[in-house]
This record gives structure tokens, C-alpha cells and sequence, in this order.
């Protein structure tokens, strides 16, 4: 047991020491959100191009969404749940125009890959990867390894691009001639000695609220236990302290080492068509999510950056993070993904689950009936 910890403790090293570099040097090219992408992007090829054999263990990660789950429960004000609440009906709609998207989407890519539309369209939802693999192991004659391909490299792209696209002009988050406010390293960021006392209970809590929404299989439990524990005590009148900007760089850290890690092209056959497909679907959802964005802006007065985080299809705690970043509204862009993550947990199984057995009665039926024209034959 000792020694085990003991290699895991070796393999760790080098991942933190890659990551730190991949921060470093994209901070160095100003590249943004850099200590997200940076770690993400140096792992990848470390464990792909390079073979070495990083670990990353998943509690980092999941100190990680706490800290960045206690961030957006900061914005939880009272005025921001009446505002996500005036917004609920757009909420409801932008989902079902993205899961419609996603559908088509994924006939397009099961036509051209040769794949079931089982297998297509759940390498299209854009839920979390936990979630969708998961119900892609309990459905009958699904491909997990494209399943899973397809989602990780729809999180890459999204996180990748969305970074890029909201430091243009047209998305910018800013003034009115476009600039963007991208979050300086170098400007006043809060102080250590600020935190305390307030920042011990905000803990406690946040890590209560992670451990008891794990117990009661919450849907990205480190990440919704904090915001909500963090929400209940702002609403109590307690208000919490902001992180200086070096804890929410580990948070990115965190986040993107473990991101970075999920894909090893090893473990895929037909890599060139199954890549192409993944990377063409991934930039499909990409457009869809920027005309979302125009038409969300044209409902509601908020900023093209927050409209863009708000429908961008990927995990909360990335776009959280994005949105933080360039000052864009937390509240909303976590609304609309908050919103999406309990739809796609909720609603999208049960609806999946009956169009898989309409479709596989379908199948049976064209079967049946085709044999029965043989036979008479």
C-alpha cells in the first residue's frame, strides 16, 4: 500500500510540473484563461504525443469545483436569483433549441460515421461526461469508446474556443467600442489576510454541502454543493470574501490537468474518422451556440460575452471560470448552465431511454417484417 502511494506520489510530480509550465508559458503568450488551458493542453500532449504516464488524482480535481463552486455562489445574490428567475422561460427554450441542435447534429454524424444514432446522439448531448457515459454503460448496443471520444473532445474544443472567440470585438466583454476586461494577474487582487474569519465557515459549509450532495448522487456534486451552501449563506446575510487570484488559478489548474487527461488516443480505432467526426460536431455546436447567444441577446439586455458563456455547451465549472475571467455576469452564465445541467439530469435519461426502446421496436418490427418477406419468397 505504501509503495503504491509512494508511485502515485512519483507520477504526480511530473503532471503538476507539466501543468505548471503549460500555465506558465500560456500566461507568458497571453493566451486567456491561461491556467486553464495551459495545464490542459501540456498533459494532453505529454500523455499522447510524449507516452508519459501522468496521474492526477480525482480529488484534485474536485478541490478544484469546490473552490470554483464557492466562486459563482458569491454572485448568487438575491437580485440575480430574481433576475435567473425572470429569465427561466428563456432558460427552458435556449435548452430545447441546443438539445434539438444536438439531435441533428448527431443524425448528420451516425449518416457519415456509419454509428447507430444511439451512439451519435449521446456523443452529442452536452451534459457532463460522468453523466452521459454513464447512461451510455446501462444502454443496450451503444459504443461507450466513441461515446466517449466525441464528448471529451466537444469539452476541448468549447474550452478552447470560447476562451478565444470572447477576447473579439463582437463578443467582447466591455465597453462600448468592444474591449475587452480580461482579468489582469497583475492588477489589485485580494489579500490572504481578508479571508478569515468569514472564509473558514464559507468552507465548511462548501465542503459539507459537496460531501452531502456525493451521498445523495447530485449531479456535479463539487461544484452545485458549493454554490448552493455558498448561496443559502449570502442570502443569510453572511457575505463572503473573495479569492485572491492565485487560489483561482490552482482551481483552473485543477480543472484543466484533469480535462487534459481525459482523452488517450490509444484506446481509439478509426482514429482519423473518428476524430474528424468529433471535431466537426464539436465546431457545429460551437456555431449553433453562437447564434443561441445572438438570439438570447436580442430577449434580454446582457452583454454578447455572457449571452455566448450562458449557451456555450460545456461543464459549468469551465464557463464559470471564463466568465469570471473576463468579468462577464456569473450569475447569469451559471443560471443557463445550471438550468441545462438539471434538464439534461433529469429530463434527458427517461426521454433517451424511450426513444432507444422506440427505436430497437422499430428495428425489431423492419426485421420481423423482412423476414416474413423471405419466407414467402
Amino acid at each position: 500500500m505504501k509503495q503504491r502511494k509512494f508511485n502515485n506520489v512519483k507520477q504526480i510530480i511530473p503532471t503538476l510540473v507539466a501543468a505548471i509550465i503549460g500555465g506558465v508559458l500560456f500566461t507568458l503568450i497571453h493566451i486567456p484563461v491561461p491556467w486553464l488551458l495551459g495545464p490542459m493542453i501540456a498533459v494532453l500532449i505529454g500523455t499522447n504525443a510524449m507516452k508519459l504516464d501522468y496521474v492526477w488524482p480525482a480529488s484534485f480535481r474536485n478541490a478544484g469545483m469546490i473552490l470554483v463552486g464557492y466562486t459563482i455562489g458569491l454572485s448568487m445574490t438575491s437580485n440575480a436569483l430574481q433576475e435567473m428567475a425572470f429569465q427561466l422561460p428563456s432558460m427552458l427554450l435556449m435548452t430545447l433549441l441546443l438539445l434539438l441542435l444536438c439531435s441533428g447534429i448527431a443524425y448528420v454524424v451516425s449518416k457519415l460515421s456509419g454509428n447507430d444514432y444511439s451512439t451519435s446522439l449521446l456523443g452529442s448531448i452536452p451534459g457532463g461526461l460522468t453523466q452521459v457515459i454513464m447512461l451510455a454503460e446501462e444502454t443496450k448496443g451503444i459504443n461507450l469508446a466513441v461515446v466517449t471520444v466525441t464528448q471529451v473532445i466537444r469539452l476541448m474544443i468549447i474550452i478552447i474556443v470560447m476562451p478565444l472567440l470572447v477576447t473579439i470585438p463582437l463578443f467582447g466583454e466591455g465597453d462600448a467600442n468592444g474591449s475587452v476586461n480580461v482579468v489582469n494577474s497583475t492588477s489589485t487582487s485580494p489579500e490572504f489576510a481578508n479571508l478569515f474569519p468569514e472564509i473558514i465557515i464559507f468552507a465548511l459549509v462548501c465542503i459539507l454541502f459537496a460531501l452531502v450532495g456525493t451521498k445523495i448522487k447530485f449531479p456535479t456534486a463539487y461544484l452545485l454543493g458549493p454554490i448552493i451552501g455558498t448561496t443559502i449563506l449570502q442570502l443569510g446575510g453572511l457575505e463572503g470574501p473573495h479569492l485572491p487570484f492565485i487560489i483561482i488559478d490552482m482551481a483552473q489548474l485543477m480543472i484543466g490537468t484533469h480535462v487534459g487527461l481525459m482523452l488517450r488516443t490509444d484506446q481509439i480505432s478509426r482514429k482519423i474518422r473518428t476524430f474528424s467526426l468529433a471535431i466537426a460536431s464539436g465546431v457545429l455546436l460551437v456555431i449553433g451556440a453562437i447564434v443561441l447567444s445572438l438570439i438570447l441577446n436580442q430577449f434580454h439586455p446582457i452583454s454578447n460575452a455572457t449571452a455566448l458563456l450562458s449557451m456555450a455547451p460545456g461543464g459549468m465549472d469551465q464557463m464559470g471560470i471564463i466568465a469570471h475571467e473576463i468579468h462577464a455576469d456569473l450569475s447569469i452564465v451559471s443560471g443557463y448552465q445550471l438550468f441545462r445541467t438539471f434538464f439534461i439530469y433529469f429530463a434527458v435519461p427517461p426521454l433517451l431511454k424511450l426513444i432507444f426502446t422506440m427505436m430497437n421496436k422499430r428495428k425489431a418490427a423492419m426485421q420481423k417484417r423482412q423476414h416474413s418477406n423471405l419466407l414467402k419468397y
